[in-house]
């Protein structure tokens, strides 16, 4: 059995050396993220051209996510760096304040005067400090220190149950969205959008900075505001995707209720047939330790038996100590929690109408393969539209998805269950499937004789045109 969640991770200081990303990449990584709330757009180029270079020297393709970084809701700079705040202290945030002290501090987001009123909480660094508004005046917030506890430079700031106005693409994200099309990113991770215009216009951004590079990247929306939660559907319409950002979406909206939104968007994401990817956390011991905690452990299976197409490190594998065993131990997770998966294909297709041809014939192939008990299904696809539908659902037949366009290769590297495989064009469905055969045969997928279930379009060459569903027996096409 193949793994068939997928595993995003993150590089940075602890990651960047070849030998180390080389190393990841055999060991699982699928999609390589790279943090644009830290380092120089020359800093993020180097880093996808070593990606390639290590994807390549591995032989497989990868795929890169360029993860903007959003408005920058932050306090300011302390005069030494931090300070101690104690409950019950009064505590001023003030957007006029250049260096902070034991009673104020600045703001990097200068509007939150206008945002808040008394009796809000405003919760910092991660929620580990609670202060509640009593008064606002001009540029300052009055505040009370309910939770107290060490602050230091520049941590963020969440309104608890949401409401801040800050824009969703700044200046910078603009600017960054320039660096990532040059760089040729598969897939644009959007942070803080609290509706679908937010992502129409990264989108429309992206296409035209990826235009002369002939790139248009799958936009993926981080759910992490109060305000996306009632407008998920809209979102997602909008989105090629969603990831599960629970860190900042658990501060907004109280730890208690993550998990079951956790499910939800996973259910709501494959119900609309887009990919969803659950971060933040997941492994967050193996910074500093080796093995990660029972709990970790459980949270990555849970998510993989809730449906998640993929799960992410972040600091684990950009500044921890155990980047390459922490993509070992997750892969090693996914995989035995897909053991005890409940395959419900019949039950999935009840009452369902399909309006597409190529969907129709997914859901063919699925069926098919399942009731069989197929070796393997093959999907001959150009953009990769075929290989999405199948991976909507849960089967513990594996999905080859043969390309010949490197682009939805990389694409198709965050589909659960698929794994993209690059063939060489032909026009001839005969010629075509022969080859298909062949490269499974060489990567010693299936042998001879085995029951393989594949699609194609005709004529071959246009994407979304899968039309056609065929059984062989390998070695008797």
């Amino acid at each position: 059995m193949k793994r068939a969640t997928k595993i995003v991770a993150t590089i940075g200081p602890a990651s960047s050396a070849p030998d180390v990303l080389e190393r990841m990449i055999a060991a699982g990584v699928d999609v390589v993220r790279l943090n644009f709330s830290h380092g120089t757009a020359q800093d993020h180029i180097d880093r996808a051209t070593m990606v390639r270079d290590a994807a390549r020297r591995v032989g497989r393709e990868v795929a890169i996510m360029a993860d903007l970084q959003g408005p920058k809701i932050r306090v300011g700079k302390f005069e030494h760096g931090k300070v101690v705040l104690a409950a019950g202290a009064s505590f001023v945030l003030d957007a006029t304040c250049e260096l902070g002290d034991q009673e104020r501090v600045g703001l990097d987001y200068v509007d939150l005067p206008r945002d808040v009123k008394p009796g809000d909480k405003l919760l910092l660094n991660d929620g580990l400090i609670e202060l509640v508004v009593e008064r606002v005046m001009g540029s300052q917030i009055f505040t009370t220190v309910k939770v107290g506890g060490e602050l230091s430079n520049n941590k963020g700031i969440n309104r608890q149950g949401g409401g801040l106005t800050a824009p969703a693409l700044t200046a910078k994200d603009m600017e960054d969205i320039r660096t990532a099309m040059a760089l040729k990113a598969d897939f644009v991770a959007v942070s803080f959008p609290k509706s679908a215009t937010d992502m129409e216009m990264a989108r429309q951004l992206a296409n035209i900075a990826g235009a002369p590079h002939g790139i248009r990247p799958h936009m993926i929306a981080k759910i992490e505001r109060a305000e996306a939660i009632p407008a998920l559907a809209e979102i997602l319409g909008a989105s090629d995707g969603i990831m599960v950002a629970r860190g900042d979406l658990a501060i907004e909206v109280g730890n208690a209720a993550v998990p079951a939104l956790q499910k939800r968007m996973i259910r709501m994401a494959r119900e609309a047939n887009k990919v969803v990817i659950t971060a933040t956390q997941m492994m967050e011991s193996m910074i500093h330790n080796p093995v990660p905690t029972r709990a970790e452990v459980s949270d990555v299976a849970n998510a993989v038996l809730d449906g998640t197409d993929a799960v992410m490190t972040s600091a684990e594998t950009a500044a921890g100590k155990y980047p390459i065993e922490t993509v070992e131990t997750m892969a090693a997770v996914c995989l035995e929690a897909e053991k005890s998966e409940h395959v419900e294909l019949d039950h999935d297709f009840m009452d369902q109408t399909f309006t597409r041809i190529d969907q129709s014939i997914a859901a063919g192939a699925l069926f098919t393969a399942h009731h069989l008990r197929a070796k393997a299904i093959v999907a001959l696809t150009e953009s990769g539209a075929t290989a999405l539908w199948m991976s909507r659902h849960k089967i513990h037949v594996p999905i080859f998805a043969l390309t010949p366009q490197v682009a939805s290769e990389r694409k198709m590297a965050l589909y659960r269950n698929v794994r993209p495989l690059h063939a060489d064009a032909s026009l001839d469905r005969d010629v075509a499937l022969k080859q298909a055969e062949q490269l499974l045969l060489e990567h010693g997928i299936v042998r001879r004789g085995d029951t393989v279930v594949l699609t194609v379009g005709e004529p071959m060459g246009q994407p979304g045109g899968s039309n056609t569903l065929k059984i062989v027996q390998v070695g008797r096409v």
